[in-house]
């Protein structure tokens, strides 16, 4: 990280949809895997926090299982601006399911939530080691998770895959034999780094060292640490 980057991050946590009783613990969780990067954290529910003087000192903001319409006009112009100037976003689990109907962020998430099972144990499919959000992870990882459907593989959408589901371990997958679960995002001349992981519905999820390794390195790689 250069001297004149920012070495700030943003945790947002309002919800307006369903409340995921595990938010507490993942900005926690997140705080503590930002100091470990060398950046200070900041956790907020107030929209009026996405201006952009704020996010200018913002090296990534982490969108930690928002749902529903979470910012307000001002909010989603001043966000856009700044992922297009090259700002770092992390979605974690439910921020899949965050501002339904911003275009905007629909095409930089590359789908949609469309819904779960139950929670139950299944497999996740490690696709790349050369990631650091899944370079300490196995090739077929056991977990326990909701496993999230989407409206559509956001591989069509140009999407790097870093891992997926194996939906003939678990019951109520609705994508195939291509089933993303984390993907990421290259900065490009429009926006900065993205990446997405559906993992973390659970609490006690925060404090497994193979996820927060897997936070860890999302947070590092978004933020460029």
């Amino acid at each position: 990280m250069t001297s004149g980057r920012p070495k700030d991050v943003l945790l947002y946590t309002r919800t307006t949809g369903y409340r995921h009783d595990s938010i507490p613990a993942a900005a926690a969780a997140l705080a503590e895997l930002a100091a470990e990067a060398g950046l200070a954290a900041e956790t907020t529910e107030d929209p009026a926090a996405f201006t952009p003087e704020r996010l200018a000192r913002c090296a990534a903001v982490v969108l930690v299982s928002t749902t529903g319409t979470v910012l307000t006009n001002a909010g989603r112009a001043s966000f856009e601006a700044y992922v297009r100037g090259g700002g770092g976003l992390l979605a974690v689990h439910a921020a899949a399911n965050a501002e339904p109907h911003w275009p905007f962020y629909g095409e930089v998430l590359g789908t949609r939530f469309d819904g779960h099972p139950e929670i139950q144990p299944g497999t996740v499919c490690v696709d790349a080691h050369d990631h650091p959000a899944t370079a300490g992870l196995p090739d077929r990882w056991e977990w326990t998770d909701e496993w999230y459907n989407f409206t559509a593989n956001p591989r069509a959408a140009g999407v790097r895959v870093l891992a997926r589901a194996d939906e003939t371990r678990y019951r109520g997958g609705t994508l195939g034999a291509d089933h993303p679960l984390v993907w990421c995002r290259e900065a490009a001349p429009d926006r900065g780094r993205v990446l997405f992981t559906a993992l973390g519905h659970a609490t006690e999820a925060y404090a497994d060292p193979a996820f927060r390794a897997h936070l860890s390195g999302a947070l590092r790689w978004v933020t460029g640490a």
